[in-house]
C-alpha cells in the first residue's frame, strides 16, 4: 500500500498505524479505554477510499450509537477534505477560512460519502429492509411492506398488554406484560422466533411467553409495523431465505467496520456473517481478496449483558473469521497506549482487570504522568457514603472564593443509590455549607 496521504498517518502511533494500513482480511482490533479507537476507525476508512480507490459505495461502518456515527462521518470528512484542500488551493488546511473549510467538507460529503453506509445497526438494517421487506416470505405467512412504521417501547408495550389482557384475558399481576415483553426482545436478540421459544419452555409460564410473542407477530404484521428488535431480526431470516438479496448485500459490502463489537449479541452477530461471508460458513471463508471484516472493541469494557450483549462474540473472532494467506497474530492488534488517563489510574485498573477469566490480555500504558493517588474511603453504611461525599464537595468548594455546582459529578452502580445521596445533598446543614 502506497501511503500517499501523509494526513492519515502522520498522527498515529505504531499500531494504529498498523489498524489504518490494513485492507483485505480479517481484522480485531482489542482497543483499550482512551486508546485512539474511533481515529483508527475514520483514517481506516479513509485509507480505503483515498489512498486505495475503494468505492464508499462499498463499505458499511457500524457504531453503537447515532451520536458517533455523527461525529465519524464528521471526522472522515475533514481527513478527505485536507487532501483536496491542498489540491484545490495548494495550501495547508490551517491556514485557509473557515467559510472555505466548511465548502471543502461539503464537496466531500457530496461527492465522495453520499454512498457510504454508516450508522447504527438499528439504522442501517432498517434502510435495508426499506429495500428488500417486500421480499421476505414469513413462514406463518405474515406480510410487510416497505413503507412500515416502527414502534418504540412504549407502542410495542402497550401491544403487549392488549394481547395478554384483553385477547388471551390473563391476570396481569400473575403474567406481568413488561416482563413478558422483556422476554419476547431477548428472544429476538437470541434469533429465536415463537416455535423455538415453545420448544424450549419448561414451564407454563414460558409457554405463554411463546403464545404471546406469536400473537405479537401478527398484530405487528397487520399494523405493517415492526418493533427495534425486528430491524435486525427480519433481516437476519430474510438474508438467510433469499440468495438473491444475500447475494446482493454481500457484494455491495466488501469493507465491513463494526465499533464496540464486544457489545453485540447473536442477531447482529448473524447479520455480520451474512453480510461478510454470503452463503458461506464464516469458519470455511478464506478467500478475502478485496474483501474485508475490521472489528474494534474490548470485552474489559462489556457492560450490556441486560440487552443480550455477549463479549465471547469478540473473544471468538479469530475462529470465526479466518484467512488463508495471514496468520493468527496477523488478524489482531492492540491498542494499549492510553491518551486519556493517568498512570496511577491506570495501574489500578490494570492490576484488578487482570483477575478476569474471560479476556483478551493487554496492558493499557499512560501517555500522560503519574497524576494523583487513588484514594479509597471506606463507609460503614450508604448514609455515611453519601455524608462523606457532600463533606467532601464542602472541602473542596471551601478552597475557592465562590462555590462552583457544576465543577461536581457523582457517579453510581445502581439507581437505588440515587436517594440517599439526594437527600443528603438537600439536607439544609449540607445546603447551607455549600451556599448553593
Amino acid at each position: 500500500m502506497q501511503e500517499t496521504n501523509n494526513y492519515l498517518f502522520e498522527s498515529l502511533n505504531k499500531e494504529q498505524h498498523k489498524a489504518v494500513a490494513h485492507i483485505n482480511g480479517p481484522l480485531l482490533v482489542v482497543a483499550g479505554a482512551g486508546s485512539g479507537k474511533t481515529k483508527a476507525l475514520t483514517h481506516r476508512i479513509a485509507n480505503l477510499i483515498e489512498n486505495n480507490k475503494i468505492n464508499p459505495y462499498n463499505i458499511l461502518a457500524v457504531t453503537f450509537t447515532n451520536k458517533a456515527a455523527k461525529e465519524m462521518k464528521e471526522r472522515l470528512e475533514v481527513i478527505l477534505a485536507k487532501t483536496l484542500c491542498f489540491n484545490r488551493f495548494g495550501q495547508p488546511w490551517s491556514t485557509i477560512s473557515t467559510v472555505d473549510q466548511n465548502q471543502l467538507r461539503a464537496d466531500i460529503n457530496q461527492d465522495r460519502l453520499q454512498d457510504l453506509w454508516i450508522g447504527t445497526f438499528h439504522s442501517l438494517f432498517s434502510r435495508l429492509l426499506r429495500f428488500d421487506i417486500e421480499k421476505y416470505a414469513d413462514p406463518e405467512g405474515l406480510k410487510w411492506n416497505r413503507r412500515f412504521s416502527i414502534y418504540d417501547e412504549t407502542d410495542s408495550q402497550t401491544l403487549v398488554k392488549e394481547i395478554v389482557t384483553q385477547e388471551m384475558r390473563l391476570d396481569p399481576k400473575k403474567y406481568d406484560p413488561k416482563k413478558i415483553k422483556w422476554a419476547i426482545s431477548n428472544a429476538k436478540n437470541q434469533c429465536l422466533t415463537p416455535n423455538q421459544v415453545e420448544e424450549k419452555a419448561d414451564n407454563n409460564f414460558e409457554q405463554i411467553i411463546a403464545d404471546v410473542y406469536r400473537k405479537y407477530r401478527i398484530a405487528l404484521s397487520k399494523n405493517n409495523a415492526l418493533d427495534f428488535d425486528d430491524l435486525l431480526l427480519l433481516p437476519v431470516f430474510l438474508l438467510k431465505q433469499n440468495d438473491s438479496v444475500r447475494e446482493y448485500w454481500h457484494k455491495r459490502f466488501k469493507h465491513t467496520l463494526i465499533d464496540e463489537y464486544q457489545d453485540t449479541n447473536r442477531t447482529q452477530y448473524e447479520l455480520i456473517k451474512l453480510i461478510t461471508t454470503g452463503n458461506i460458513n464464516s469458519n470455511n471463508f478464506v478467500n478475502w481478496d478485496n474483501r474485508s471484516i475490521f472489528v474494534v472493541g474490548d470485552a474489559d469494557q462489556s457492560i450490556y449483558s441486560f440487552r443480550a450483549a455477549d463479549f465471547r462474540i469478540l473473544i471468538g473472532f479469530q475462529e470465526d473469521f479466518k484467512s488463508e494467506s495471514s496468520s493468527r497474530k496477523d488478524s489482531i492488534v492492540k491498542l494499549e497506549e492510553n491518551y486519556r488517563s493517568s498512570s496511577n489510574i491506570l495501574k489500578a485498573a490494570n492490576f484488578l482487570i487482570e483477575n478476569n477469566i474471560e479476556r483478551i490480555d493487554k496492558v493499557l500504558r499512560a501517555t500522560k504522568g503519574d497524576g494523583d493517588l487513588i484514594k479509597l474511603f471506606s463507609c460503614d453504611d450508604e448514609i455515611s457514603e453519601a455524608e462523606a461525599i457532600t463533606n467532601k464537595i464542602r472541602s473542596l468548594n471551601n478552597l475557592n472564593t465562590q462555590s462552583k455546582w457544576n465543577n461536581f459529578a457523582i457517579l453510581y452502580r445502581t439507581r437505588a443509590q440515587s436517594r440517599v445521596l439526594e437527600e443528603s445533598l438537600v439536607d439544609p446543614i449540607v445546603f447551607d455549607s455549600l451556599n448553593l
